[in-house]
């Protein structure tokens, strides 16, 4: 990351921004940095300018206590003010819920997308998730961090296998540096269930998109995105999961955005 923006709170914010169009705010899911979504800024820099950057306690941005998802949010206007005063707005995963927290705390957004923000629909769902924030708070309390890291790995379906290796990679202790962030997109994600009541408050065009091929409570949650904004709109990529291909998803998005700024 080439630029650093200071929050409100005093936290230097890492960012590039990849095209000279109109800027798209990315915003990264949980164990991932700026770096993570810089695919899919290179295949939506021939349209717009995309903004990748680092979430505070994540590679070069830094980090301020304590906590709050209002800070994250306060990270988010502090780089739409640094592109010009406005944006939109583009997450994955949880990084999508910090994302609609933002556009329905009224910052200065033309529009908001979201890719399978893992909201619970099911009562069994809502268990699992009170079960993995009573977890991670007693595993990072106590600083295990690789067992942190490991739970949420389970908690995404990786098999015990699969995390046994990783724990052997090379890539493993990158993945603890940032083991604290976990809280930060459990706490984004708040009690589990989609906030249909705080969704209402977002005032511009929505767009919640789940891949054909994740699984069905997936499919679920970001159809109840769409359909508790005021102005949602819901859409499913044949063929994708929960990882998405960059070149399926960024067309997707780049008309999205296109329709909403002419609109505007």
């Amino acid at each position: 990351m080439d630029k650093k923006t200071v929050s409100r709170d005093g936290t230097p914010i890492a960012h590039e921004r990849l095209g000279d169009g109109p800027a798209i705010i990315l915003v990264a899911g949980a164990m991932c940095t700026g770096a993570t979504l810089a695919p899919l800024a290179e295949a939506l820099s021939d349209r717009f300018g995309a903004v990748v950057y680092d979430r505070r306690g994540r590679g070069g941005s830094g980090d301020t206590a304590p906590f709050a998802v209002a800070r994250e949010v306060e990270d988010i206007a502090a780089l739409i003010e640094a592109y010009g005063g406005s944006a939109a707005l583009f997450g994955v995963s949880s990084g999508g819920a910090l994302a609609l927290e933002a556009a329905a705390s009224g910052l200065p957004l033309t529009a908001v997308a979201v890719y399978e923000t893992p909201f619970a629909v099911h009562d069994e769902g809502r268990a699992e998730r009170r079960d993995y924030t009573e977890r991670l708070t007693g595993l990072l309390a106590e600083d295990r961090r690789g067992d942190a890291v490991e739970l949420f790995l389970s908690l995404t379906g990786m098999p015990p296998e699969m995390i046994a290796g990783a724990r052997r990679s090379p890539a493993w202790p990158d993945m603890e540096a940032i083991a604290p962030t976990l809280a930060y997109d459990d706490a984004a994600l708040g009690d589990g269930p989609v906030p249909t009541e705080r969704l209402g408050a977002i005032g511009v065009p929505l767009l919640s998109v789940a891949g054909g091929a994740s699984p069905e409570w997936m499919r679920e949650a970001a159809r109840a995105v769409a359909d508790a904004a005021p102005e949602g709109t819901y859409r499913v990529l044949d063929g994708q999961t929960h990882m998405v291909d960059p070149q399926v998803l960024a067309p997707v998005l780049a008309d999205f955005f296109d329709g909403t700024a002419k609109a505007g």
